[in-house]
């Protein structure tokens, strides 16, 4: 499933870090520091997928050569602790195509540079051979000075500063999480990305009345692997599959790992269920289903075990055929197939449950209203039916039925007077 990440570092002097040999790095480029007199050559480096420069409008024609922009990077910084450049590392989903991936990487990138009017590096990574395959993240390398006609100027403050900082940051992470929802709703996923904690999400559950997903977001943060244990968990994965048993974590924390993510599973599944259940009741309710019949069929419809685990909107009402065919027929006969099946069933059920009025219902469901009918199938000349007199009551006010309850309490009990009377000898002639 699809999983949300973006983290900020920046790249300071005081850790001896520096512009030119982090953008080598990242793009596997051989680049020459011109202020420490070093090559950092990293043309080895595999799993780059694709890598490109961003630059605002009036920015030099020498900002698209990436040693010369990153050299100038650093002689624009003249203190020994300056923090020469930004990194925003973005975790990508694996559900969406490669070109996906690099069109929202670069509408991100894209944004940085007319937010903040920085020069941006990109590059884009494949997963790593021995992690996770799903691993698909990108590094955007950006200045932090402002770059112009006449070369970088002024520092980007409103990243810095402790009052702006955090809602620009907050305000870039709820982006990220824009245009991966926008990727994922293109290809047809289900999975949406948030990028708020936890606890926001929890509390905004709560508010919509959804206690399945606030107990599901009730939990710490997953833990990271880290590369090392991430590489023993595969290695026990592939071993369990070729064995044919079940995968057993083998380090401390793959178990914690793993427990989080079966828990999250079983929520995924409940929540799964719990949709199937409306979608059917829904249907059913509009083919003229009162409400007992609809939530019995919901009800078999979200415990189904033998149902599909892809929920494709077209063959619903194939799906719900097969539902309606399962819970009204007590024979295993083979159900014929089609779109039109549930319809059919559903017009046999009502004309079995309304008996003589059956084809008045039926009638309906074709499309045609009472007046088509004639006078005598209207309400006032013909006796309402089971499903009519089963809705009336339904819909009936508490208070209405509770007054009902007692009048016929106090009538059985008078029948079962009358019953004694019947029964004592002394009074039977």
């Amino acid at each position: 499933m699809a999983s949300y990440h973006l983290s900020v570092k920046t790249i300071k002097r005081s850790a001896g870090r520096s512009a030119t040999a982090a953008a080598a790095y990242r793009v596997g480029e051989r680049i020459e520091c011109q202020r420490e007199g070093r090559v950092h050559d990293y043309t080895r480096k595999q799993g780059i997928e694709e890598t490109f420069i961003l630059t605002p409008k009036d920015a030099p024609d020498w900002a698209s050569d990436r040693s010369r922009l990153w050299n100038e990077v650093e002689a624009s910084e003249t203190r020994r602790n300056s923090v020469t450049a930004r990194e925003w590392e973005l975790a990508l989903p694996s559900e969406i195509s490669a070109e996906d991936r690099s069109q929202i990487t670069r509408d991100f990138a894209q944004e940085l540079v007319s937010r903040y009017g920085v020069a941006v590096d990109v590059a884009i990574h494949a997963p790593h051979r021995e992690g996770d395959q799903r691993n698909h993240h990108a590094h955007v390398l950006t200045s932090t000075r402002k770059l112009e006609a006449g070369g970088f100027t002024a520092k980007t403050r409103v990243l810095d500063s402790a009052k702006t900082g955090g809602v620009e940051i907050e305000q870039m992470r709820g982006l990220w999480a824009e245009l991966q929802n926008r990727a994922l709703e293109r290809v047809g996923e289900v999975e949406r990305v948030d990028h708020r904690s936890l606890e926001k999400q929890r509390e905004a559950a709560l508010d919509r009345g959804d206690k399945l997903s606030a107990e599901e977001l009730d939990r710490d943060a997953e833990l990271k692997l880290g590369p090392a244990a991430n590489s023993m968990e595969r290695r026990a994965k592939a071993v369990a599959e070729r064995q044919g048993r079940e995968y057993v974590p083998v380090t401390e924390r793959g178990a914690v790992v793993h427990a989080a993510r079966q828990a999250r599973a079983a929520f995924r599944e409940m929540r799964e269920r719990l949709d199937i259940a409306r979608e059917t009741y829904g249907a059913e309710r509009d083919a003229g289903q009162g409400r007992v019949s609809a939530g019995l069929a919901a009800l078999r419809a979200a415990t189904a075990k033998d149902r599909s685990s892809e929920r494709n909107p077209e063959d619903f009402r194939e799906r719900l055929s097969q539902v309606v065919g399962r819970s009204r027929d007590q024979d295993d006969a083979p159900k014929p197939e089609g779109r039109n099946y549930a319809r059919k069933r559903l017009k046999e059920i009502m004309e079995k449950d309304a008996g003589r009025d059956g084809q008045s219902a039926v009638h309906k469901l074709d499309g045609h209203s009472e007046y088509d009918l004639g006078e005598d199938t209207s309400r006032e000349a013909r006796k309402p039916s089971v499903n009519e007199r089963l809705k009336d009551v339904l819909n009936k006010p508490r208070e209405k039925l509770e007054i009902e309850d007692e009048r016929d309490q106090e009538k059985d009990q008078e029948v079962e007077k009358d019953r004694e009377i019947d029964r004592d000898p002394g009074l039977s002639h």
